[in-house]
């Protein structure tokens, strides 16, 4: 099965157009205001309204209230929700969107444990823990914490780009990757060349004998 890419961290239209063009299935919208790549909901709009169809919108947030979540999606139209902090199942049941959720993964980690807790998530994302961040860390987690019989799709984040992500498919086998950092010139800036090598590296995998 074809992996999915999500390029997330999208802040302008001709980045969220390049991704596409290259072939990603999703853009993700950070709506953190902490976040280097928040944007605002004007700005969302401008790149939603922009973007062709069959690419999801991914919303992300951390720890919003629910008002602060039904403010965005009433005006940007988001695809799935990507609750991003240390927020409940039942905080991300109660806005009625689709919903990924995000752990971030250490030592000790019982991914089993959060399946059984987010079982009504579309998918567990798994990002790298950081004391300092709630995520675009750049860096990457030990895959092999992520249990076999896991038996629910798996979106893998954490310090992917060109050189690794063709590792973290073929050890994983996850059902999407995740890029943000991986693919940038800077915070919030995405550049065309990490963008297409990224991808071309995540298609190598299609073809490749050894998956």
């Amino acid at each position: 099965m074809r992996t999915r890419v999500k390029i997330c961290g999208i802040t302008n239209i001709e980045d969220a157009l390049n991704a596409i063009k290259y072939g990603a299935d999703a853009i993700g919208l950070v709506f953190y205001a902490s976040s280097p790549r928040y944007v605002t909901i004007n700005q969302a709009q401008e790149i939603v309204a922009a973007i062709p169809p069959f690419v999801n919108v991914v919303g992300l947030f951390v720890n919003a209230t629910k008002a602060e979540i039904e403010t965005v999606i009433s005006q940007v139209r988001i695809d799935i929700l990507q609750f991003h902090g240390d927020e409940s199942a039942a905080d991300c049941e109660r806005i009625k969107l689709p919903y990924l959720k995000a752990i971030r993964v250490k030592n000790d980690t019982n991914l089993l444990q959060c399946k059984a807790e987010f079982s009504s998530a579309k998918a567990l994302l798994l990002d790298t823990y950081s004391e300092a961040a709630f995520g675009g860390t750049g860096h990457v987690f030990d895959w092999k914490l992520i249990p076999e019989n896991l038996k629910m799709p798996v979106i893998l984040a954490g310090g992917l780009n060109a050189e690794n992500v063709a590792d973290a498919i073929r050890q994983v086998r996850p059902y999407a990757v995740d890029v943000s950092g991986g693919v940038e010139i800077s915070k919030g800036i995405k550049d065309i060349a990490k963008i297409a090598a990224f991808m071309q590296a995540v298609n190598s995998m299609i073809t490749n004998e050894e998956f």
